[in-house]
């Protein structure tokens, strides 16, 4: 996968779910746009998941603090 951030692969993805709304693309380019879409979406999702994952860890950690 692309290493790209958050932003820019939710940027394109609107742009191609626009593209594609449109309706302006051949079968062919309409194909491309989808799988494109498809890796955008899972770049999105791990961006997502590891913001979740370190949210959790924060508040682990001041909930530690708080015990103290």
């Amino acid at each position: 996968m692309e290493e790209l951030t958050y932003e820019q692969a939710s940027k394109e993805l609107e742009q191609i779910i626009s593209n594609l709304e449109e309706g302006k693309v051949t079968m062919t380019e309409a194909i491309k746009l989808f799988e494109r879409g498809e890796e955008l979406s899972k770049i999105c999702y791990n961006h997502l998941d590891n913001a979740k994952g370190k949210l959790t860890e924060i508040k682990e950690t001041l909930g530690k603090l708080i015990e103290e």
